[in-house]
């Protein structure tokens, strides 16, 4: 009975047609840089197929899997190739079928494609906790009262609020992932028992696929360009480190090695990252890092597979040619080799000169973090390419100074070891974001804390992100509690802080709008401009930015009574532009008295 099941089944695939289900990438844009494009098709009864496209556009390199459910194929685009339709036609010995691809016209470069600078400040937006602007996609799976259901944010809401973005002065948007993601519940990622979705994006089982829980491609499209016409860049949230537990690729990958592992036999990642930059690590406690599933779920991609690298080089290329986005924060960098990245990040440049990325480096060892920002060869001869990392390590010594009980002195501490970063005028710097919980959330944290918090932040070195809500002190603990909606955001909402705050959230949105005001006026606050520590003691701390005639001076009290700063300063008119004070220096000293828990931001106005 079984051999003639066998013969049955090998007997109907020999006489099978050709099936096509999926084409990635469906399209690609004239004038590319990146000729060849490698084109995975998906479908059944592809063995021995032949492959062939319209011309000017060439197909070769043909590859099918050993099922015949998958094939590859490069397709040569030349750089007088006009827009239209371009079926792959494929021919199999039972039949013959075709492919849909399409060339479309390049975006025009003008205010895309920009990259973000020491010049932007970012404000990080979970879309589907931000605001519900088209309820016509609220989709099953969608329930507010619980906290790890879609609660329908959707690009429309983002949308419908740029204007208040733009008023508070960001310059930058960093949303989390947007990919398809698993429709149904998740059964494999259960917390207290209970299935949940996947509303953050981080489970993708389609790299090509939009969230339709947040619009299609012409609404992100559109987001990116009114975005644009208000002056705000686009940073995608991009995964290449594994895929969600649900992508098709689990149960038939393209090819042997495109997962480390599969769901039944893998590594599961031990989050011990530090062999990742020593000398004297064994490849065994690499492989753990490099090779494993994060948090035991998500299966790991295989970097090193030619085709898989290829594919997910190919894909971050696709988002920014066809929206025309800024740049790119790259989830888990550490958890994929530092080859795969430097591959990675000149195939972005060949097409995209400006853009650049930041990586998550989920460390507060700046020994560690410093290890994966580009600029740099290190011990083993790579540099990743990769121009900027969160900068974790200040984060954590500001959350323990200004919500724990840390002495303010840890935090120029911290700054001194800018020397181990390549460019540390590129680090994303930032208070809080959607893995961590709320500033405010902290059992110790205080208004007064967090506005002296955002002082630094948005006066010191780096490029400052706002995760949204901390601008108006929204509370919260631990994942999921930290991703609460933005109130306002839903019709249902009684109260809209978009538009009428608290005396609360106002007190800290209009301190945040100065501060960012006060640093875009202000050319010692941006760019590279070099940093000067002029004091510091247990809970005091002075020091100056200057760039050519322009010259800050940042004094912090952190204590809980007043307090006299004096240092060496030169003879000039010293304006402190938070209280509207003056200080006059004529003899080189400079000396002032702050209140408990207050900043001072001096511009110096040359003699």
């Amino acid at each position: 009975m079984l051999c003639r099941t066998l013969c049955v089944l090998t007997f109907l695939s020999a006489t099978a047609q050709p099936l096509v289900t999926k084409v990635d990438p469906p399209d690609w844009w004239t004038g590319t840089h990146s000729s060849p494009i490698r084109v995975l098709i998906r479908g059944n009864a592809l063995t021995g197929a032949k492959v062939s496209i319209p011309a000017p556009l060439k197909a070769s390199n043909i590859a099918v899997s050993a099922k015949g459910t998958y094939l590859f194929a490069d397709v040569t685009i030349p750089q007088n190739a006009r827009p239209g339709d371009y079926p792959l036609t494929i021919q199999t010995a039972t039949g013959q079928t075709r492919a849909p691809f399409a060339l479309v016209p390049a975006l025009p470069a003008t205010n895309r494609f920009q990259g973000f600078t020491p010049d932007d400040i970012i404000y990080l937006i979970m879309p589907d906790r931000f605001s519900n602007g088209d309820p016509a996609n609220d989709q099953p799976l969608m329930d507010r009262g619980k906290s790890r259901y879609y609660h329908g944010g959707d690009f429309q809401g983002i949308i419908d609020h740029l204007d208040y973005l733009k008023s508070l002065g960001v310059t930058a948007l960093w949303i989390n992932p947007w990919y398809q993601n698993n429709k149904g519940l998740n059964e494999r990622e259960k917390y207290d028992g209970q299935p949940i979705t996947d509303y953050h994006g981080y489970g993708a089982v389609d790299f090509y696929g939009v969230e339709t829980h947040f619009g299609d491609l012409a609404k992100l499209r559109e987001l990116v360009d009114k975005a644009h016409d208000r002056g705000l860049k686009i940073i995608q949230d991009q995964v290449a480190n594994h895929t969600g537990p649900y992508h098709p690729w689990t149960q038939d990958a393209p090819t042997p090695t495109w997962y480390h592992g599969t769901p039944a036999s893998h590594l599961a990642n031990d989050f011990i990252t530090w062999p990742l930059m020593d000398p004297y690590a064994s490849q065994e406690s690499k492989r753990k890092v490099l090779d494993g599933w994060f948090i035991d779920i998500l299966p790991d991609m295989n970097q090193d597979d030619p085709e898989a690298r290829r594919y997910l080089i190919q894909n971050s290329l696709w988002w920014v040619g066809r929206t025309g986005l800024d740049a790119i924060r790259q989830d888990t960098l550490p958890y994929a080799p530092r080859d795969y990245w430097r591959a990675w990040i000149d195939a972005l440049h060949q097409e995209f000169p400006q853009l650049n990325a930041v990586g998550e480096v989920f460390d507060g060892d700046p020994a560690f973090t410093s290890f994966f920002q580009g600029g740099a060869k290190r011990f083993d001869g790579l540099d990743s390419g990769v121009q900027s990392v969160f900068d974790f390590p200040l984060y954590f010594a500001l959350r323990k100074v200004f919500a724990g009980t840390d002495q303010l002195r840890n935090v120029p501490q911290t700054l001194g070891h800018d020397q181990l970063y390549p460019n540390p005028n590129l680090l994303v710097t930032f208070l809080g974001l959607h893995d961590v919980s709320r500033f405010m959330g902290e059992p110790k944290a205080t208004l007064d804390s967090l506005k002296l918090a955002y002082t630094i932040l948005l006066t010191a070195r780096g490029v400052p992100m706002i995760y949204y809500g901390d601008e108006i002190a929204m509370r919260g603990g631990g994942d999921p509690d930290n991703r609460r909606d933005f109130p306002g955001g839903w019709r249902e909402d009684s109260h809209n802080a978009f538009v009428d705050r608290t005396a609360e959230e106002n007190d800290v949105w209009t301190h945040i709008q100065k501060l960012i005001a006060i640093r875009k006026a202000t050319p010692a606050l941006l760019g590279a401009a070099r940093t000067v520590n002029l004091y510091s003691s247990e809970q005091q701390w002075a020091f100056e930015r200057t760039t050519g005639a322009s010259t800050a001076v940042v004094i912090v009290n952190n204590d809980t009574k007043p307090s006299t700063v004096a240092f060496n300063a030169p003879t000039g008119v010293y304006d402190d532009i938070l209280a509207g004070t003056r200080v006059d220096i004529q003899d080189g000293k400079f000396s002032t008295t702050l209140p408990p828990r207050s900043a001072a931001i001096f511009l110096r106005k040359q003699p």
